[in-house]
């Protein structure tokens, strides 16, 4: 079975740097999938473990020439039962050879170990399983953990930063040194106009500022491709050795040392303010990552005792009080508070809590104090699944990037080549080596395909985390890209549309001597379905002893035997089947379905002995939601096992026209099936469980009011809480975030259509003009930084 790993990946500046990456992944024996984002510079990749391990997948990144990002996390654990130098060793060697495990050290002296480990291979839990499994017993004395991407972030910001004021300031002085050229009344002094001051001021410039241009040029070479450091390379190279012969051998040319500087040192400041741009990308990760405590106060022994969120065990009794963060996923067990879950689920008023709910890690305690029993720790919480979900999203490619990668893929080789047709065209024209150069250099600078690589990646980063703020969760670029397409919403009735919680409101009693609510408890005591739930909350007044030989019937009712009695209680279509005659009541059961109630009939050995009917409520947005789903002229259709009298009713009231009734949950699929035959992109909207099978069929599902089963959704879309409101939220976004992904497109293709014709020189012919390669060089660090920055501003948007 593939296993799959998330790689860091650093030097990537292109779209053509993560298809090279992508390319050689997707060639390498082992590796069957390869998904390179420049965005986040991260690279997920699925492989046969048989085949090939992670650190040869980061061998073969570093081979083609850039550095990988260790994902690494520092523990420091404490070692009960360590007592000697061979437990020393036998600690060392049972866990050095453990995948994920990257560095050991243990101490018998003071029974402590030290372990640099990978979280994305395994867990910490994991490796305590491991070390109980040797014999001992560990426990977290402290744990720090090093954001080892921020790290580096910072460090290539800090990096970028330096080489900008060094650059700037040679740049600013070799600018200086070419004024007199264009106003005569500007002298310096003769020894600042020296071409020998010039070169030894600009070299450091080229080779050392400029000197990621040319390590990236050399592993392109080495890989038989091209990519923007080979275009940068070359148009800088071009001007530099220019100057360099004309200061050394040839006296009468023209010195291009200014432009290869300043060319440099813009992009270099393109990149640093690119950087730092793209470190805002991620800021709704950041800000999950940040919601967890460090710590959680548990009872033990009576005793309560403040310990390391890692140490916190499944059933664990834990005590919070107000203005404290709730550590892990729990059920409450005594107390009453408000909760502000608004950091999970956009939810903005706090939820209140008493004992039986759900509470989940991250949230704040408003005012009351509640103890609860931890269910989920780690890995498994509500919010470690969000964070996975979000940060898979961001790594996703959205179908519309396809043309962006394709024409990146060529665009380099063909910028090469108009480039040196420019070079040519120019010179047989006007023999004028200097005027072809320059032009030369303007169409390699201006053409660089940054904006181009980052047009699609950045919007989906920020668009995903703008879903998760709204509790929102976008599985991967196609589910966002799809959902602004949606033109059918079919919407399953119960648990969606309404509450799922039904109340018995009428009963019919035929029989004079079977009681008709203790029959039907009685068949319904040990059934999980909402409708039993009604039965036994009606009927809680009652003893009911417990039946046999319960069975199910799927869409159609339930059967049990009780003391020789056979009980039937279900549908007509069970009725039928069972031959019970219920022709003489038909005129009750249609009274009651006309009023959009669910009529349950029960038999007992096949004697009709009365009718339960019961109403389920309306969830509050419900009617909201349709009426602006049908006002951006989307079709909405409500999808039900209930009769279509019954269905029809329900969906009248919500203002819904369009009704599949009667519907078998394993039948759902196929009316899914019968929209899109029509040629209907369709959106199903359930609650993950019984809709599974539509929610998959469906051209995008959504799964609504999830709560804790984030992790097991079929839905390309899950909506934490139960609101469907947010499926019209979900659409906007994805409207808004296509909406982006297309104007950093056009800008980036409009980008590169005009500016390397204006660079090549068509325009002088006309009006005398050709772009300065300075100027070149500026509009493309401009394009990237606004490619960016058009992303982040969708940070405002507001549903």
């Amino acid at each position: 079975m593939d296993e799959k790993i998330n790689i860091g990946i650093k030097g990537m500046h292109c779209a053509s740097c993560a298809i090279k990456i992508e390319t050689k992944l997707k060639t390498t024996k082992g590796i069957s999938y390869a998904n390179v984002n420049m965005a986040n510079e991260k690279a997920t990749i699925e492989y046969s473990p048989k085949d090939i391990n992670p650190d040869k997948i980061k061998e073969t990144i570093k081979k083609i020439g850039y550095d990988v990002i260790e994902n690494e996390e520092k523990v420091k654990l404490k070692i009960i039962g360590m007592h000697s130098p061979h437990c020393e060793g036998v600690i060392k060697n049972g866990l050095k050879e453990i995948k994920g495990i990257n560095h050991v050290e243990a101490s018998f002296p003071n029974e402590s170990a030290v372990i640099d480990y990978n979280p994305g291979i395994i867990g910490l839990n994991n490796i305590k399983s491991i070390i109980k499994k040797l014999g001992y017993e560990a426990i977290v004395k402290g744990e720090t953990k090093v954001d080892v991407e921020k790290e580096a972030r910072n460090k290539e910001i800090k990096v970028l930063k330096n080489k900008f004021i060094i650059g700037a300031s040679v740049s600013a002085f070799l600018v200086l040194v070419t004024l007199p050229d264009y106003f005569s009344s500007f002298k310096l002094p003769e020894v600042l106009m020296s071409p020998l001051l010039q070169f030894i001021l600009a070299t450091p410039v080229q080779f050392y500022v400029g000197w990621q241009f040319y390590r990236g040029f050399w592993n392109a070479l080495k890989t038989k491709t091209a990519d923007m450091n080979t275009l940068i390379a070359v148009g800088t190279s071009a001007a530099y050795i220019y100057s360099l012969f004309a200061t050394f051998f040839f006296k009468n040319l023209s010195l291009y040392y200014d432009t290869a500087a300043v060319i440099i040192t813009l992009i270099i400041l393109g990149r640093y303010l690119e950087a730092i741009a793209k470190g805002h990308t991620s800021d709704a990760i950041k800000k999950l990552m940040g919601l967890q405590p460090k710590t959680a106060t548990i009872i033990r022994n009576n005793k309560e005792i403040k310990m390391p969120i890692e140490e916190v065990k499944v059933s664990d009794i834990i005590i919070i009080k107000p203005g404290e963060k709730i550590p892990v996923d729990g059920t409450v067990i005594y107390g009453h508070s408000s909760v502000d879950e608004s950091m999970i689920t956009g939810e903005s008023m706090p939820v209140e809590k008493k004992i039986n709910d759900k509470v989940i890690g991250g949230t704040i305690n408003k005012n009351g104090m509640l103890k609860f029993r931890a269910t989920k720790i780690g890995k498994d919480t509500v919010l470690a699944q969000i964070i996975r979900l979000v940060e898979e999203a961001q790594g996703s490619k959205a179908p519309i990037q396809r043309l962006a990668d394709k024409v990146s893929s060529i665009f380099v080789p063909v910028v090469i080549c108009i480039s040196i047709a420019t070079f040519l065209v120019w010179y047989l024209f006007l023999n004028d080596f200097s005027f072809a150069l320059i032009n030369f250099v303007s169409v390699l600078i201006i053409a660089c395909p940054c904006a181009l690589g980052l047009a699609t990646p950045t919007a989906i980063m920020v668009g995903t985390g703008k879903g998760a703020e709204h509790g929102i969760l976008i599985k991967n670029g196609e589910a966002l890209e799809t959902a602004h397409k949606i033109n059918s919403v079919i919407f399953d009735k119960t648990g969606t549309l309404t509450k799922g919680k039904p109340e018995v409101t009428d009963i019919i009693q035929i029989s004079k001597s079977k009681d008709a609510l203790k029959f039907a408890a009685i068949v319904e005591k040990h059934s999980e379905h909402p409708l039993a739930s009604a039965i036994m909350e009606k009927a809680k007044k009652i003893k009911i002893p417990d039946a046999k030989s319960f069975k199910a019937i799927s869409g159609k009712g339930v059967s049990a035997m009780y003391m020789s009695n056979a009980i039937l209680f279900g549908n007509r279509k069970l009725m039928q089947e069972s031959s019970v005659k219920i022709n003489h009541f038909e005129d009750k059961i249609t009274r009651l379905e006309d009023e959009g109630k669910t009529v349950m009939m029960l038999a007992v050995n096949k004697e009709f002995i009365g009718i339960i009917a019961v109403a389920d409520t309306i969830t509050e947005y419900a009617k909201q939601a349709v009426a602006e789903l049908q006002e951006q002229n989307k079709e909405v259709y409500m999808i039900t096992g209930d009769n279509e009298r019954t269905a029809k009713a329900i969906a009248k009231q919500i203002g819904i026209k369009n009704v599949f009734a009667s519907v078998l949950p394993q039948d759902k699929a196929k009316s899914v099936k019968e929209l899109q035959k029509e040629g209907k992109i369709v959106a199903m909207v359930g609650d993950g469980i019984n809709d599974a099978p539509a929610l998959a069929q469906a051209d995008i599902g959504i799964a609504i009011g999830s709560g804790t089963d984030i992790a097991i959704e079929t839905g390309g879309i899950v909506l934490i809480k139960n609101d469907v409101r947010d499926v019209v939220k979900a659409i906007k976004l994805s409207s808004y975030t296509i909406k982006k992904i297309k104007q950093n497109l056009f800008w980036a293709f409009v980008y590169n259509i005009l500016g390397i014709p204006i660079a090549a020189g068509v325009l002088y012919p006309v009006f005398g003009f050709t772009l300065n390669p300075m100027i070149a060089a500026a509009a493309m660090a401009l394009s990237s930084i606004s490619v960016v920055t058009n992303s982040l501003s969708m940070k405002r948007f507001k549903a």
